[in-house]
């Protein structure tokens, strides 16, 4: 069957009670893998109000806050993924993971999940794994265009995996791959937002146009360095800025958000959908989840990949757009010479723009979250 008619069967097929069952989420790290995550979990009780969701992720990291938030309770794991820069700082790696182990099997035995879905990161691997060796059905969703090694391993015992790139057959089993896209966060299912409401949110003018600079939720520090030093730039040019930093990097551009009145800046945008109305051009890092949003808002990207990411994923995730004509890309290492001509010229180029945004919005999908719920129940139902 073909993957665009096993797709139509399953919003087809209806779906039987699945009262009592209980369900694991686990992985996280980053907003890439924790707000699919998130979506994937809402979709599911949208459709079985009484199913019981349990996130795992990893002690101290973004999950911790953001799941809460959402109203699911996590229990987080003592577990640091490997560390590429210092060998040393690995030494504790080999007891951390056992520890982690021995939580997951007291998880396991607590919880007694009917299911466990991987979205990544390294607090998902061991769950999973442990899951398979219990015949617990488990499905891992993997967001980008290049499979991660945890990911290549659990594969071959996955009872299905989700996936929002094709060709992703030469890193799983060709049977167990379903095309579903990346799950995004809700604010597409609100009523659209207006350039105009938009700026008027960011306290930015409406004849101006706007460059919406993020890095993701960690920052980005290459692309960070490139706007303070050529803050003059946008006034010089009639652009207006939008500059999410991360926490990093955050004091250093409230400071020159004071001194300029075409600038918004903060660490963290918690309402992204008027972040994207008021764009008019988008700079950003390639995570997962990123371009999966900016795919369904149809915006004119450039993208800077973050060059130390997991067998340097953001590059083949960013080069998948670049080869449909829906994106550019500039490499981390040349961003200091050509991230701030490639803004310009974007600028003043309305074919280009036009083009980009057209081949983008072919790539959006806003239903992904219901397919992987549709799939994990039709499993659970038998």
């Amino acid at each position: 069957m073909k993957n665009e008619d096993y797709i139509k069967s399953l919003e087809e097929t209806p779906l039987k009670s699945c009262r009592g069952c209980r369900i694991i989420i686990a992985g996280g790290g980053t907003g890439g893998h924790i707000f699919p995550a998130i979506a994937i979990a809402n979709a599911l009780k949208a459709k079985q109000p009484d199913i019981e969701i349990l996130f795992v992720g990893a002690k101290g990291k973004m999950e911790m806050e953001k799941v809460p938030q959402a109203g699911y309770k996590i229990i987080g794991l003592y577990i640091a993924g490997y560390n590429r820069s210092s060998l040393f700082k690995n030494i504790l790696l080999p007891f951390k993971l056992a520890k982690s182990f021995g939580q997951v099997r007291q998880i396991l035995n607590d919880f007694k999940p009917h299911a466990v879905i991987g979205v990544g990161g390294y607090s998902s691997f061991p769950v999973v794994r442990l899951a398979q060796t219990r015949g617990i059905p488990t499905f891992i969703h993997e967001s980008n265009s290049h499979a991660g090694k945890s990911n290549g391993i659990l594969a071959a015992k996955a009872t299905k995996i989700f996936v929002a790139s094709y060709g992703m057959d030469k890193f799983f089993p060709k049977e167990k791959i379903l095309m579903t896209g990346n799950p995004v966060r809700n604010i597409f299912s609100d009523k659209k937002i207006s350039r105009k409401e938009a700026l008027d949110f960011f306290g930015l003018k409406e004849e101006l146009k706007t460059v919406f600079v993020m890095g993701g939720s960690l920052g980005a520090k290459s692309i960070n360095t490139v706007i303070e030093n050529n803050l003059n730039f946008f006034k010089e040019n009639n652009l207006q800025l939008i500059w999410q930093t991360g926490k990093g990097y955050a004091s250093a551009a409230a400071v020159a958000e004071e001194e300029r009145t075409n600038i918004w800046t903060n660490a963290f945008i918690n309402n992204m959908e008027y972040a994207y109305a008021a764009a008019d051009i988008v700079v950003s890092r390639a995570g997962a989840m990123a371009i999966a949003e900016l795919s369904i808002v149809a915006k004119p990207v450039i993208f800077v990949p973050y060059p130390h990411a997991a067998e340097d994923h953001q590059t083949a995730n960013a080069n998948a757009l670049v080869t449909e004509h829906a994106a550019i890309m500039i490499n981390d290492s040349e961003v200091n010479e050509k991230l701030i001509n490639a803004i310009a010229a974007l600028a003043n180029d309305s074919v280009k723009t036009n083009e980009l945004k057209e081949n983008i919005a072919k790539l959006g999908n806003t239903n992904a979250d219901e397919l992987i719920a549709n799939e994990i129940l039709k499993t659970l139902n038998g």
